[in-house]
């Protein structure tokens, strides 16, 4: 970033705080607070800008990694069947040199997140923003530190004793294994660089072709379960329903896919709760995706009086092993109530 661009955001910085209260005038609504914009302002750039302060040791951050991360990530952040790895293919020598000859040689097929990532400031603020997947930005500022510790630790970048800080980042940071392998001379990050891109601007009589040139084989629209189930419980994001034809045009396909309709009354008060908390991220009506569906599930505790019980308390608690190796995550910041009504309808209602 140039001097000028640095010297025009700083100014824009301090005339936007310095008019928080105030309400533009003529205009609805009002300026944001200074507390507003600083809940907003959370990102840490690469110089450690932004980074809070705080702590957290590898210890720690193994016993966050366990109860919040290993259920998709895998144990040693080596994944299974969720998501691909995070850690491995570096070496000692990477860590010395500061860029992965992996990524040169190919020797290692699969890159990881530690392969390629350069700053140790990116997964801090990754996993600030964006974990636990079924809970983004519920993690504490000492979690956040203590779990990126034991993702450093994993792919032997600091010591099993290291306590990383916002006081210690920096000397992390001069042993991350890619530190020298970003390019920063185009145009994405130097606005007087040369682009990345090569591409001719249309400017008037821009011909329009409406075809879609790459699709979902209709042999795999389904194999993975319904997509339009499989997405967080928030935002404007929806998957297509990969259970229904697709449209013969295929335009219509990026429109939101419409929820299913339940076919009782109780069912549409507690899908809701299902899509909402991101269980439908992992579980189907009546399709295996991650875990088993609500069918499945129905099918194997009929007849068990104490399975709602049994049930609410691994939703809680979580569980290991009753449906295969990939363990189900706790939910302790559910209500009881709406743990007892999930459960009764998924033990009651899928056909």
């Amino acid at each position: 970033m140039s001097r000028s661009t640095k010297a025009a955001l700083a100014l824009a910085i301090t005339v936007l705080l310095s008019n928080a209260v105030a309400a533009p005038a003529g205009k609805p609504g009002r300026s944001a607070t200074a507390q507003e914009v600083a809940a907003w302002d959370i990102d840490v750039r690469p110089d450690l800008t932004g980074l809070p302060k705080g702590s957290g040791s590898v210890l720690a951050g193994q016993a966050v990694w366990e109860g919040k991360c290993a259920s998709c990530h895998g144990t040693f952040g080596e994944s299974n069947e969720v998501f691909t790895p995070l850690i491995g293919g570096t070496t000692a020598e990477d860590v010395k040199t500061g860029r992965v000859a992996s990524l040169v040689n190919g020797r290692q097929p699969q890159k990881t997140t530690l392969m390629k990532v350069a700053t140790v400031s990116t997964l801090w603020d990754y996993i600030n923003r964006a974990m636990p997947w079924t809970a983004p930005k519920s993690l504490t500022t000492d979690e956040v530190y203590a779990v990126t510790a034991y993702m450093l630790n994993m792919g032997e970048v600091v010591a099993d004793d290291f306590v990383l800080s916002d006081q210690t980042m920096a000397q992390a940071q001069q042993r991350m294994p890619n530190r020298n392998g970003m390019v920063t001379s185009h145009g994405l990050w130097d606005i007087k660089g040369k682009p990345d891109v090569k591409s001719v601007a249309c400017m008037k009589n821009c011909p329009v072709e409406a075809t879609v040139r790459s699709s979902l084989p209709e042999a795999a629209r389904n194999a993975h379960g319904n997509l339009a189930q499989q997405t967080r419980g928030f935002g404007a994001t929806r998957g297509v329903d990969t259970t229904q034809p697709a449209p013969a045009s295929r335009l219509a396909s990026a429109a939101p896919a419409p929820a299913p309709a339940p076919a009782d009354a109780p069912g549409k008060a507690v899908l809701p709760l299902l899509e909402q908390n991101a269980c439908m991220a992992c579980h189907a009506v009546d399709t295996k995706i991650v875990g088993p569906s609500f069918k499945a599930v129905r099918e194997k505790y009929m007849g068990d009086g104490a399975a709602a019980t049994r049930l609410a308390d691994k939703v809680k608690k979580g569980s290991n092993g009753a449906w295969g190796p990939i363990p189900m995550p706790p939910q302790g910041h559910l209500k009881d109530a709406d743990i007892a009504a999930m459960v009764g309808w998924i033990l009651a209602t899928p056909k």
